[in-house]
């Protein structure tokens, strides 16, 4: 085999072939683990959906997604027939491992009332900086107005659906999802 001459033509077609072959493996890489992923999310949801129910099964489980110090973040979020709130689970954040990311379980501790939500009512949840009565994440105040921002978010979208229990929230979601599965497979 020839060596090539090294000129600059021949530099600049090495590296586009080389660029081509390792974009063609990026590509083939994610097509293969697409299914995965999705299944993976869609397995999370519906986790999270009866984690967030704690077994009542007149409760209601709302997705919310809003716009934290890292990035986008979606909840789950689980109320009673009142609106009160059962239990919430992070889908996917991006917060700041170490502080906006202790959210997961900052607002569910019994033991401090202050930064617990589990038992409130939904919708006007504030942090204590902004005139409320929930304590922030020490050093994360941004992600924590960004988490109660979406519970509120859920709360509003439930006062809309609160005549539907948990079970047919869930049938009705399932249902949409076969719909959009049929209409891709079309």
């Amino acid at each position: 085999m020839a060596k090539l001459e090294s000129t600059f033509k021949n530099m600049v077609l090495s590296l586009v072939i080389i660029s081509m072959v390792a974009a063609g493996a990026l590509a083939g890489v994610y097509l293969l683990t697409l299914k995965n992923i999705e299944a993976q999310k869609l397995a999370k949801q519906e986790a999270a959906k009866l984690a967030v129910l704690n077994g009542h099964e007149d409760g209601v489980a709302i997705e919310a997604a809003v716009d934290g110090f890292g990035g986008q973040f979606r909840i789950m979020v689980g109320f009673d027939q009142e609106g009160n709130i059962l239990g919430y689970e992070i889908l996917e954040h991006q917060e700041t491992p170490g502080l906006g990311s202790h959210m997961e379980h900052w607002f569910k501790n019994a033991d401090k009332p202050g930064q617990n939500i589990i038992g409130r009512k939904g919708g006007a949840l504030q942090v204590s900086k902004d005139g409320g009565d929930v304590d922030a994440i020490t050093a994360a105040t941004i992600s924590s107005r960004a988490f109660l921002k979406a519970v509120n978010q859920a709360y509003a979208e439930f006062k809309g659906t609160e005549a539907t229990t948990g079970a047919s929230q869930l049938h009705q979601e399932e249902t949409i999802v076969e719909q959009e599965e049929s209409e891709e497979v079309l």
